[in-house]
């Protein structure tokens, strides 16, 4: 069996977010494997775009980077309460793509946020948004990062055993779910 393709998604656009350090770690956790980190900075979606122009290239691309990955992860920050903008946007782009990228494929789910919960709510509504899609997403362990900004040293690694033991324990999981 070839190596895994490991893609991940992060609710947040910043270079140097939370989120994407999280992410970061995940996929050093989950490796061996191929990590492909999506771009989401995508059009607002807009139904007449998509009459006039078509599906845009870059959102064609991340459907196809999810139906090509053997697994996926999410990470979420949370505003207001709820997922990013961001990350609502591309899930329902991609929604409007040909063929179903995200049907029956592995997904894990985690948040890095600045509040104590560690952006527990954004990832119950964010695992709402995925029903429709019939994933498989993981229940657990849940990866709720708290205080974000305070987790990863100056090389982005988690600093925390606590944090690290569920992170692995996730990408394990991850792993079998995807066969590998």
């Amino acid at each position: 069996m070839s190596e895994p393709i490991l893609l991940s998604l992060s609710g947040s656009l910043r270079q140097n977010a939370t989120n994407r350090k999280l992410l970061r770690e995940a996929a050093r956790l989950f490796a061996p494997g191929t990590h492909i980190e999506a771009d989401l900075n995508l059009p607002l979606y807009d139904g007449d775009l998509e009459d006039g122009e078509g599906i845009p290239e870059a959102v064609q691309t991340l459907s196809d980077q999810i139906a090509q990955a053997h697994a996926v992860i999410i990470s979420t920050p949370e505003y207001n309460k709820g997922p990013s903008g961001v990350l609502k946007n591309a899930l329902d782009w991609v929604s409007r793509t040909g063929g179903r990228p995200w049907a029956d494929k592995p997904v894990a789910v985690m948040s890095a946020a600045a509040g104590r919960a560690g952006g527990e709510r954004a990832q119950m509504v964010l695992r709402g948004y995925m029903v429709p899609f019939q994933p498989r997403i993981l229940q657990g362990p849940e990866m709720h990062l708290a205080d974000s900004s305070n987790e990863f040293d100056e090389h982005g690694k988690l600093t925390s055993d606590r944090y690290e033991s569920t992170l692995r324990t996730l990408m394990e999981k991850l792993r079998a779910e995807a066969g590998f």
